[in-house]
């Protein structure tokens, strides 16, 4: 019996393998020749897109600001022209009518009318001109111009004179010619004043030993007794790369004077006033240097 249900087993599972199906995916079937061309239309596009792309950058915009250089020599010259003809007279009236008619040159027809009477005939005094300074020229617009300056002038009246100075500001058009008119008066101005700056002073920072300090000291003793009259050549033994041009004056050295010391590397840096007596005019001058120096086998100004 049990021979029999072995064998009925084996006929069983051989009948069961023999009934399962395998489906086979043939060349010709429809649903492999639609993926066939469904990739290969992926292909197709994807080259036609590479070829016909359009290149995408990111503008970076950037703004250029030119700097535009003014030639201010033609307005200058010609407000010191005007400033020098109208505050110049003598009280006479030759000299008053002429320098109406000078003054005329340089106003517009309005300023003409407005100024007829600022020197009268029966004016006490008469005014020359020391001094012109002109302060600032500012462009206000395409075409106008602003001129601050300062006048010196000689104010006589019988025997009595004085000098005083003032301060004015102008409109001038230029045209495209070049000309030039005022268009508005004289208007008291201010000037700038002295700034209350003060830079902040180099302090020896103990970066340089005392047997440098010494050496450093001596050979800038030593230079600056020759360096007013010392030539080219002569330089050349202590100074590098034309760093001190020759200067070629009668100076007679006198001292260093508060002499600052610090070392980075190989180089020391000196803040110095050198005293001098100048033997031409009998003055004592104090130059001011800032020094860089080097020592290979003997010390020298680099710098």
């Amino acid at each position: 019996m049990k021979g029999l249900f072995k064998k009925q087993d084996k006929q069983t599972k051989e009948t069961k393998s023999k009934k399962l199906k395998v489906r086979k995916f043939g060349a010709r079937k429809k649903s492999v020749i639609i993926l066939w061309i469904v990739l290969i239309g992926s292909l197709a596009f994807g080259v036609y897109k590479n070829f016909t792309a359009i290149d995408r950058h990111t503008i970076h915009e950037r703004e250029i600001i030119e700097t535009k250089i003014m030639d201010t020599n033609a307005i200058e010259s010609f407000t010191k022209n005007f400033v020098k003809d109208y505050y110049t007279w003598q009280n006479k009236k030759e000299s008053i009518e002429q320098r109406t008619e000078k003054i005329n040159d340089y106003l517009t027809e309005d300023l003409q009318a407005l100024n007829t009477d600022t020197v009268r005939a029966d004016i006490p005094t008469s005014s020359s001109v020391g001094d012109i300074n002109i302060w600032s020229v500012s462009q206000e617009n395409e075409d106008t111009y602003a001129v601050v300056y300062s006048v010196e002038q000689k104010i006589t009246e019988d025997k009595n004179s004085e000098w005083i100075r003032s301060a004015y500001r102008v409109l001038l058009h230029q045209d495209n010619t070049g000309n030039l008119v005022i268009t508005q008066n004289p208007t008291l101005w201010s000037l700038p004043n002295k700034s209350d700056y003060e830079p902040q002073q180099p302090e020896s920072n103990g970066t340089v030993d005392s047997d440098t300090i010494q050496e450093v000291t001596e050979f800038l003793e030593t230079f600056f007794a020759f360096y007013p009259t010392a030539t080219d050549k002569e330089l050349a033994y202590y100074v590098k790369n034309n760093a001190l041009p020759p200067i070629g004056k009668d100076y007679l050295f006198s001292e260093l004077v508060n002499p600052v010391f610090q070392q980075s590397g190989n180089q020391v840096y000196v803040w110095v006033s050198v005293k001098y007596l100048d033997e031409t005019t009998k003055a004592t001058q104090f130059l001011q240097y800032v020094l860089t120096l080097e020592k290979d086998t003997n010390w020298m100004i680099v710098k």
